[in-house]
């Protein structure tokens, strides 16, 4: 099967500052012609853990031969190793600091490289540009970096699904880190001292009630029809979310 190459970038860069056009430029030029998508730019700030569910979340939605280049690095300009991933037919590079934990526990098939390659220039502040962008690039042209195989640094205290607040969006929907797939519907959720019931979908909602579905992604999600949800309930990255076995209620019913 023909791999479709693309570079997929996912960043708590922001998108007010110059740092992704800088990137962009990188990219542009190292690799000319293939597409460059900007999965987000908006990963929680510094919150690895959080961003490691996220992106291993969002990364199946593509097709095998993207090229991520994921930076969340609050350690840039330390020891911690530049890394790329082979999983899946889709290329990872980034930090070796847990962002690619989920990406590797959930792959059927990886293989982790140290990134042996080295700019002329590498600011200690700016990996992104400067490393993990080329190399990036060059995956995405056929072309390998010099590299040695690695073993990562491994999270194994992280669970499997990660009962929190991962990511709200512009919207007020707050993203949680467990996936749809393990929540039967019957099951009740309770945020910020809130019970949440399940719904479909958005338009199946009481009006101003706080409820739960399964969205595009695959993950569980916080929401209320017609508003923020995170201001409703001052939710917060990171904020716990419990599971809670039970009987959905009808329409009619308040908790």
């Amino acid at each position: 099967m023909k791999h479709t190459p693309m570079l997929v970038l996912f960043t708590d860069f922001g998108t007010a500052d110059p740092y992704v056009g800088q990137i962009h430029g990188v990219l542009a030029s190292a690799a000319p012609g293939v597409p460059i998508i900007d999965l987000t730019h908006q990963a929680p700030d510094y919150d690895v853990r959080s961003s490691a569910y996220l992106l291993a979340a969002l990364a199946p939605q593509f097709p095998p031969g993207a090229v991520f280049m994921a930076v969340v690095d609050p350690g840039v300009g330390s020891d911690r190793a530049p890394m790329m991933i082979d999983a899946d037919g889709r290329w990872y590079v980034g930090p070796d600091n847990g962002l690619f934990e989920l990406v590797l526990r959930r792959a059927n098939r990886s293989a982790t490289f140290r990134i042996g390659w080295q700019p002329d220039h590498l600011s200690p502040s700016f990996h992104g540009r400067d490393l993990f962008a080329p190399v990036a690039a060059m995956l995405a042209c056929g072309r390998r970096p010099e590299h040695t195989p690695f073993e990562p640094g491994r999270r194994t205290d992280w669970p499997d699904d990660l009962a929190r607040v991962i990511y709200i969006d512009h919207f007020g929907n707050a993203m949680t880190g467990i996936r749809g797939a393990t929540v039967g519907k019957e099951r009740i959720l309770a945020a910020a001292g809130r019970s949440l019931e399940h719904r479909k979908v958005f338009s199946a909602a009481e009006p101003n009630t706080p409820f739960w579905y399964v969205n595009s992604s695959d993950l569980v999600e916080l929401a209320v029809a017609g508003g923020s949800v995170a201001r409703l309930l001052q939710l917060h990255i990171g904020d716990k979310v419990e599971l809670r076995s039970g009987i959905a209620a009808s329409p009619g019913q308040r908790r």
